[in-house]
């Protein structure tokens, strides 16, 4: 060893003690005596702090690789070596070794060192800006890509991720990466309908000595929207509940409000059991549209949104109410099988309706538009589909707010009771013709929250939109760089 290889050590050990020992002193300090905005504060430069030491670990990651240090221990390989000196779980340690793979070190690169295989999403992660979650979720879009998609699709597409990934969640990234998959691989090469109908399965194993049998497969999209359906009607809070004779069942004709949210109250089931109960009622029924009856004031259907460009070139992505995708062939297949009622709902480039299914409109098909319209709960963040939605007026009722479908979106319950007029609560808005999203409804944080109030709108349901923007931007910024060189090269001709 060198005597500036001594130094260099040297440095590093007192770094990473000095770090620890910054910890540890921060661990000591109380939070009670933070203000609001310094503890909020602390928070997000604490998950900068967590975000970098992810980034520290894909160094030390593959430092461990290059050192092979598995082999000198006696260990099959490195994640071995992760999981017998760090006492890590076999998924923690894959997790981690792959995510050093696909990020790499983009500040300590040495000839015949390989590139990062996410380089754009390496460089944010590396900032501080997005986690390990983010980073995942990016992978998990990318490694869908088909392998015939030229590279620089391919490294646009990785961009725009990276991009997407500074200002949104992890969840939000799987919707905008379904869209670029969409825009990749409009015909589906790399999974078409053939395929997903050679994938489909429902595997019921044996049963166990305790009675209980185990499901697994593969839904396509058509089960999947139909079974959706069933759910969000008999697999809510209260419902088909075989431990309370007072829980609303599925032979009832109607069901009371008030007792259902009596039953729900007392109702102690899993999400998982509920579903399950929830399937044996609509299995004990008879399993049909027919037994559906009706949920939120509807008649339950499969209600189809798409957009009249993918429609007339049957290709793109087709949304449920309650969130599902299916192709365009798929959706067409299934509008026209009457058995399975559903609604098709096909709107213009700019997300205004031009069909609805039905000629004339009642109060149902009010909520049927709003269903094809926001797909979802419009507080900004929130996932809920449309089938977990009740309608909310934004001016409200009680203030003469009308019924018309102008002044009116969509809430899940939860956000619905953030909605009041105290100091805490939200508030609603239709956005004017001026703003970014006209006709949109805008949340208003309370001043906790943003000081300005300034209006939120949640694209969630709507990633097609997010994504054209980004494209939109992408190519300008192309154009630029290209007029760029152009110019230069009009400066600098060569002799």
């Amino acid at each position: 060893m060198t005597i500036g290889e001594h130094f260099g050590e040297d440095r590093t050990r007192r770094s990473v003690a000095e770090l620890l020992a910054v910890l540890t002193e921060v661990l000591a300090q109380p939070l009670t005596p933070l203000s609001e905005d310094a503890f909020v504060t602390e928070l997000r430069d604490l998950e900068t702090v967590h975000r970098l030491l992810a980034v520290l670990d894909h160094r030390m990651i593959n430092e461990t690789t290059d050192r092979s240090l598995s082999k000198r221990a006696g260990l099959r390989n490195t994640p071995h070596y992760l999981m017998e000196t760090l006492r890590l779980s076999r998924a923690e340690a894959w997790a981690r070794f792959r995510a050093a793979e696909r990020l790499g070190d983009l500040s300590h690169r040495v000839d015949g060192h390989p590139e990062p295989v996410l380089p754009h999403t390496a460089t944010v992660q590396a900032g501080g800006e997005i986690s390990a979650d983010h980073a995942r979720a990016v992978w998990n879009v990318m490694k869908r890509i088909p392998e015939k998609v030229e590279a620089d699709k391919k490294t646009e597409a990785e961009q725009m991720m990276a991009e997407y990934a500074r200002s949104h969640s992890p969840d939000d990234l799987k919707k905008i990466g379904d869209r670029i998959l969409g825009f990749l691989d409009p015909d589906g090469t790399l999974s078409n309908d053939a395929d997903r109908q050679r994938m489909r399965e429902v595997v019921v194993c044996a049963q166990r000595p305790d009675g209980m049998s185990e499901i697994k497969g593969f839904l396509d999209p058509t089960l999947r929207a139909v079974l959706d359906m069933i759910l969000a009607k008999w697999a809510r809070p209260g419902m088909c509940n075989p431990d309370d004779t007072e829980s609303p069942t599925a032979t009832d004709e109607s069901v009371d409000t008030t007792r259902l949210e009596a039953a729900a109250a007392r109702d102690a089931r899993t999400v998982g059991q509920r579903n399950h109960d929830a399937l044996l009622a609509f299995l004990s029924a008879g399993g049909g549209p027919e037994s559906l009856g009706t949920h939120r004031g509807l008649p339950v259907s499969v209600i189809l949104t798409m957009s009249v460009t993918d429609l007339e070139a049957k290709t793109g992505v087709v949304t449920t109410a309650s969130g599902g995708t299916l192709s365009v062939p798929e959706a067409l297949a299934l509008a026209q099988k009457t058995h399975a009622a559903p609604l098709l709902a096909i709107f213009d480039p700019h997300g205004m309706p031009l069909h609805l299914g039905k000629a004339r409109l009642a109060n149902k098909w009010i909520r049927y538009s709003l269903t094809a319209a926001e797909r979802g709960c419009s507080r900004p963040g929130c996932d809920a589909p449309a089938t977990m939605c009740a309608v909310h007026h934004v001016v409200d009722w009680s203030k003469d707010g009308p019924t018309d479908i102008e002044n009116l979106t969509f809430a899940c319950d939860a956000c619905h009771a953030l909605i009041n007029d105290t100091d805490g609560g939200w508030s609603t808005v239709k956005l004017g013709a001026g703003s970014a999203h006209p006709g949109r409804t805008g949340w208003q944080p309370p001043r906790t929250i943003d000081r300005t109030r300034r209006p939120r709108v949640n694209l969630r349901h709507h990633p097609e939109r997010v994504l054209s923007g980004m494209l939109a931007r992408h190519r300008t910024d192309r154009t630029r760089q290209s007029a760029r060189t152009r110019d230069r090269a009009a400066e600098h001709p060569r002799a």
